[in-house]
């Protein structure tokens, strides 16, 4: 069998990082103050860890003397906490023991995502809404007030503080009833609507975290991130606009810490400058934290999971899988294109110009140290492998793909531009280089744009008014090994296809992407177990050896 060729590898959202960076939205409180800040001349260059700034200064190289850090033994740390993490009571209250730990030595920033499982509960809701189906819409909102109040009940001790919780609770609940029934009269979940009803899962645990917080006895309040996080308009994916965001987490957090108080802010969620909700897309309360970490040029940002930290493959499937002690941006950034689910994929470019670390650790193994991820990570390269079934593999049977190249890259190119979610491109046959089938992988979203990109560019390439054959595969999985070293990249991956093709499993397409020490294979999705193992062996990815 030939060595695997080098694919056409689109480059990560990592790539390019730019000035703006992602955030979501609900809606209120910034349409007076941003329209003003919005014309404003804006400085090019980053803060300083540390600084906090005066709403009115724009240098952000001036005001020494409003560093944050200024008080000895006492940084900046923004901490983020998953779904997973405040799933309930009891993930609370081990939420609001590792803040108030680390309060003692550190001023915080606590970044929370909505209860597990609630975001999709409000999707649910939106989408039955359009349907017309009343009598779902207010089951999902029954069982949410249900959920959150219980949550209240138990963690808040004093009846006061618990009886105003609940109230709030409620209006939230009502806000979202309300919303529902809007898009029940249109008939229709436009974007703007989407986020504006899947963000209330955020706006409900941070009030409920912030409570706790006050009841263990630390200082805390609930942040709505409108406040602070200042977005474009593109909703599901919105960018945030870093140096709105600065001004706002000066004015808005910046007094808060300096009098001794916790932040709890809604992560996912933000508003452009008119003051409409948006969302950074699923995860991005990971993006939210940075984007905070940036703005306020914390010391570190530390995000919660359920996981020990970035691990060489899927603990699910691979049980040998080790956890790396330290990684780079770009490692990460990798792993996270390829469809990891460690980050996500825009959480690290916020930090590119700053270097602020990130740390993954696992909420419920707090004693452990996690990964700490760097700008530069460790000299030598560790091999990790990124794995997703939440792509499809399209193919162009016939595609000769050394006259067709350039016309292919053009195509891919543009697209990956417009729309985040192309992965790679490969060659669907390993052996001859005239008869090659083009594939490409992509996100299971942009899979129709894609189809519809690749039948119009070369239906008008050929000249031909037959239709383009674009075949789909959904049922696949993408297993990349990133950090190979090219050179040995030949023999391992041939000991790899020997050892598949023993047990029967079939590889779809490959890629080898040589500049980023990359090699991409796609399987049927009921073979990604033993992929993922048998890749994890061959390709020795255990760290120690």
């Amino acid at each position: 069998m030939n060595a695997p060729r080098t694919g056409t590898g689109i480059a990560p959202e990592f790539e390019g990082c730019a000035e703006s960076i992602g955030s979501g939205a609900s809606q209120s409180m910034l349409q007076g103050s941003l329209r003003s800040s919005a014309n404003a001349s804006l400085p090019r260059e980053g803060v300083a860890r540390g600084t906090l700034l005066p709403s009115t200064d724009l240098d952000l190289h001036r005001s020494p003397a409003h560093r944050l850090n200024s008080v000895p033994g006492r940084p900046l740390r923004v901490m983020k906490f998953g779904g997973t993490s405040v799933g309930d009571a009891s993930c609370i209250r081990r939420v609001t023991k590792i803040i108030e730990a680390a309060s003692r030595a550190d001023r915080v920033v606590a970044v929370v995502s909505a209860m597990s499982g609630v975001t999709n509960k409000l999707i649910e809701a939106g989408t039955r809404a359009a349907a017309g189906d009343i009598a779902a819409v207010d089951g999902v909102f029954d069982g949410l007030r249900h959920q959150h109040e219980t949550a209240a009940r138990t963690l808040i001790r004093s009846v006061g503080a618990q009886m105003c919780l609940v109230e709030q609770i409620a209006a939230l609940i009502d806000e979202g009833r309300h919303a529902c029934r809007q898009v029940m009269e249109q008939r229709e979940l436009a974007a703007s609507a989407r986020d504006l009803i899947s963000g209330i899962g955020e706006r409900l645990s941070a009030p409920i975290v912030a409570a706790a917080l006050v009841d263990g006895g630390v200082p805390s309040e609930a942040i709505e991130a409108t406040e602070i996080i200042v977005t474009s308009s593109r909703h599901g994916a919105a960018e945030a606009h870093i140096e709105l965001t600065r001004l706002r987490c000066n004015e808005c957090l910046g007094p808060r810490l300096l009098r001794g108080v916790t932040p709890v802010v809604t992560g996912f969620l933000g508003a452009t400058v008119e003051g409409v909700p948006t969302t950074l897309g699923r995860g991005g309360s990971d993006y939210s934290a940075t984007i905070l970490g940036a703005a306020l040029g914390a010391d570190e940002v530390v995000i919660w999971k359920d996981v020990d930290g970035v691990q060489t493959a899927d603990p699910r499937f691979v049980p040998s899988a080790e956890t790396l002690s330290e990684a780079s941006y770009r490692e990460v950034a990798d792993l996270t294109h390829f469809g990891a689910k460690v980050l996500h994929p825009g959480t690290l470019r916020p930090l590119v110009k700053c270097g602020i670390p990130v740390w993954i650790r696992n909420t419920f193994a707090p004693e452990g140290r996690g990964t700490k991820i760097t700008r530069d990570g460790v000299r030598r390269r560790r091999k990790v492998l990124a794995s997703t079934t939440d792509v499809a593999l399209v193919t162009i049977p016939g595609l000769c793909t050394a006259r067709m190249q350039s016309t292919l890259a053009s195509m891919l190119a543009n697209t990956a531009a417009s729309r985040p979610g192309l992965l790679l491109a490969a060659r669907g046959s390993l052996q001859d280089d005239a008869s090659d089938d083009a594939s490409v992988v992509v996100s299971s979203e942009l899979l129709e744009h894609v189809v519809s990109v690749l039948r119009s560019g070369l239906g008008q390439d050929r000249k031909s008014k037959h239709r383009v054959e674009v075949r789909v595969n959904r049922d696949v999985a993408l297993v990349t090994v990133v950090g190979e070293n090219p050179q040995e990249a030949p023999v391992m991956t041939q000991r790899t296809l020997d050892a598949l093709t023993a047990q029967g499993v079939e590889i779809l397409a490959m890629s080898l992407d040589s500049s980023r020490g990359s090699i991409s294979f796609v399987v049927a999705r009921d073979a990604l177990s033993v992929m993922l193992v048998t890749a994890h062996r061959e390709f020795q990815l255990k760290l120690h050896r």
